[in-house]
């Protein structure tokens, strides 16, 4: 590839950042866009805004770049919680070290590559972007050792910074445990597999097993229910709410009236398939009862200590039997998951990792289809009606340095729903721990096809052979990695500075909303497109890109600058989203942290050991013998931090447990925590037959209108007055 190419993308790729950016900025004063894009703020009230004409509205302004920057770090703890500040986190670490690495590589590494061999270079735009690698360095070239002094410096930095993070996260997690209000899950087990016993309930059985064994810590128990007719109940009920309408009333009555959207509504709902009233009489709704328990239960205990005793103890000789694990929060359950027998989740967790392998393998066409354009030759022969067209600048230049990222991005996603969906198959007990299973497979899923298939294919397209040896994949890497570091510049470009520009503008909720309002012609802003932050999928692209600037910084160090850009607009762009967009439902305390470093360190590792094989394609003796110090240090490194740090996000220190217990013991708070465990985990809130009650269904009414008469008046009406929403929330 040319460099004219690599321009062409970065022309391309900058064109649209910028119309999208300023799209973003105009979109967002528009008082219709609000719950797009102010949608965390405008969450807790439903209210209407009148549309104001303002000329500041239509004027592209910086003004929410200032206010990500300026927002502190408590800031964002306080809003997005401790997960969000470790995704912060990431790409602060990323911008140092690969400011560090630039620095080193753009004025050390980039000029010996570019000189390594005696040639006479032609003018930059029509140079080969291999002449900026280290391909175009000689063999046994003692000008190798920069190479080499600089991994050193890259290294070492890496080391340095993961280590500080590492250490200050810990802290972060352990302020975290102990300085928030008192939280119900920590004095909450969850039991699974409990057994039959014949002539008993579940219920039963677990109070019996706890008071016997745990008398004096355990407090009381809450069984968990067969959900599925809830759940039916639920989306009638869903279904009803739409379908009210409020009134407003002339004159001095300010009572609404709720008339329904047509005179059959209720009768149609009524009779649609998969409603709960065809199959469910009002003597069924006592959802909890004996003949509805699961072998599933919460379990709460007196102390802190108490309830961390007993998951870390083997209840019974068989540990199938009385499985227990520290609960999550409630807002964090998965109820679905609970009632799914305990046998089938090993089962559930090898039919998942078959079925992503199989997902990968067959990504593999895709994959080598965005290889073949990046090779004209090859694509030449495969398709000859094309010679011609392809001999053109800009179509070779678009074909070449555009479309390949482009199109290996709409492959890319596919990805998330389809590893989102293996790990609820899974079986997670919580909403956290399923989105972490997600990240960890699609951070495996991106690593391999974005990064290794890509390279090893690229080099050999249309041959697998590379494959079936093992060891000749480090030297297969060592020749891919330098000629294959052009295509990752263009996919940091397109997949990167692009796809930042959707994430701001959130093209499908906002193309839902504007059918909403302007075609369905409804005035009422839907929270039907809230969502949560969506770390299973940003923190793996975030990481998959410090593998690509770790593993080509030595090698090809003209990617760095794209990179610095990228991880710049990231940190901005969605400490905005974390400020305005998503909503905080749960928080893992940072156990995406671990991920992080175990995939920084491996990022580190490939890098030293692909540099080691390039020596020794390059027979340097002295940089590949002085490599080999490295590798083992980095390793070292890694299992010292795994000694130091992993264990605080596993398990809680027993003597913070027991100091927050002492606390709340002497402020005598203990047993008002106490009346409050079992309200907790309520997996069904109302009781049944109230749900059937109209004086029940005129108060929510009633409620519904007076959230709303209060939100009019509130500071949040100011969204739709351009001055007043760049000072509050913007």
């Amino acid at each position: 590839m040319e460099v004219g190419a690599l321009l062409t993308s970065a022309g391309i790729n900058i064109a649209l950042c910028a119309v999208l950016f300023s799209l973003y900025s105009i979109l967002r004063k528009q008082p219709s866009n609000r719950i797009v894009y102010f949608g965390r703020k405008l969450a807790p009230v439903r209210s209407k805004f009148d549309d104001h004409f303002f000329f500041e509205r239509f004027v592209p302004s910086p003004s929410w770049l200032v206010k990500a920057w300026e927002t502190s770090e408590d800031e964002i703890l306080a809003i997005g919680g401790l997960d969000a500040v470790v995704f912060q986190r990431l790409l602060i670490f990323s911008m140092r070290a690969f400011s560090i690495a630039s620095i080193v590589c753009v004025f050390l590494v980039l000029p010996v590559n570019y000189y390594g061999k005696d040639m006479e270079h032609k003018k930059i735009p029509s140079e080969s972007l291999e002449v900026f690698s280290i391909e175009n360095v000689n063999e046994n070239s003692r000008w190798l050792g920069s190479h080499c002094l600089a991994l050193y410096i890259m290294s070492t930095a890496a080391c340095g910074l993961l280590y500080c993070e590492y250490k200050s996260i810990t802290n972060m997690r352990l302020a975290h445990i102990t300085q928030s209000p008192p939280n119900p899950s920590h004095f909450t087990v969850l039991v699974r597999s409990v057994p039959w016993s014949p002539g008993e309930s579940y219920s039963d059985s677990v109070k019996k097993f706890f008071t016997d064994y745990y008398g004096s810590d355990y407090l009381s128990h809450k069984m968990v229910y067969d959900c599925s007719v809830l759940h039916k109940i639920l989306r009638d009920a869903e279904k009803v709410c739409h379908l009210i309408k409020t009134v407003p009333m002339d004159g001095l009555d300010t009572r609404p009236s709720c008339l329904c959207a047509g005179s059959t509504s209720f009768e149609v709902l009524s009779n649609e398939s998969g409603s709960a009233n065809s199959s469910v009489s009002f003597t069924d709704l006592s959802l909890a009862s004996r003949d509805n328990e699961c072998p599933s239960a919460f379990v709460f205990f007196k102390t802190r200590y108490a309830a961390v005793v007993a998951t870390r103890m083997l209840q019974t000789p068989n540990p199938m039997l009385w499985v227990t694990e520290m609960a999550p929060e409630r807002q964090d359950v998965l109820w679905e998951s609970l009632s799914i027998p305990f046998r089938q989740i090993w089962l559930r967790k090898i039919a998942t990792i078959l079925a992503s392998t199989v997902f990968m393998f067959i990504f593999l066409v895709p994959v080598t289809f965005v290889q073949g354009l990046t090779q004209l030759d090859k694509l030449s022969r495969m398709f000859p009606f094309f010679k011609g067209m392809l001999k053109k600048g800009l179509i070779n230049h678009l074909v070449t340095g555009y479309l390949p990222s482009v199109v290996l991005m709409l492959f890319l996603y596919t990805v998330p729903p389809m590893m989102m969906f293996f790990s609820s198959v899974e079986g997670p007990v919580s909403r956290s721990r399923r989105k972490r299973s997600a990240c960890v497979k699609i951070l495996y899923f991106t690593i391999w096809n974005v990064f290794f298939v890509n390279v090893l294919s690229g080099s050999v397209i249309s041959q697998l052979s590379v494959f079936t040896s093992v060891r000749d994949v480090p030297t297969e890497l060592a020749k891919a990695i330098p000629s294959q570091a052009t295509f990752f510049m263009t996919y940091v470009l397109t997949s990167g500075w692009a796809s930042l520009a959707c994430e701001l503008m959130q093209l499908f909720p906002l193309l839902c909303n504007l059918i909403n309002k302007f075609i369905l012609r409804d005035s009422e802003d839907s929270s039907y497109w809230l969502m949560s932050f969506p770390y299973h999928t940003e923190v793996p692209r975030v990481l998959l890109f410090g593998v690509i600037g770790f593993t080509c910084a030595v090698m090809a160090p003209l990617i760095l600058p794209f990179l610095l850009v990228y991880f710049a607009m990231a940190y901005l762009v969605y400490r905005n989203q974390i400020l305005n967009v998503y909503l905080k439902k749960y928080d893992s305390g940072g156990q995406y942290w671990p991920i992080v470093h175990n995939t920084t360190i491996f990022s580190l590792v490939l890098t030293q050991i692909i540099t080691l094989g390039v020596f020794g394609l390059k027979e340097s003796p002295v940089a590949s013998a002085f490599t080999i110090p490295l590798i083992i240090s980095t390793l070292l490194f890694h299992e010292y931090c795994r000694q130091r740090f992993l264990p605080a996000f596993r398990k809680t220190a027993a003597q913070v447990l027991i100091e927050m217990d002492r606390r709340n013991e002497q402020a005598g708070t203990l047993e008002e925590i106490h009346q409050r465990l079992p309200s907790e985990y309520c997996q069904i809130p109302l009781g049944s037959h109230r749900i059937c009650d109209s004086t029940l269904l005129q108060d929510i009414v009633h409620d519904h209108v007076q959230v709303k008469s209060e939100a009019e008046s509130s500071e949040c009406g100011a969204v739709c007055n351009y001055k007043i929403e760049e000072s509050t929330i913007s």
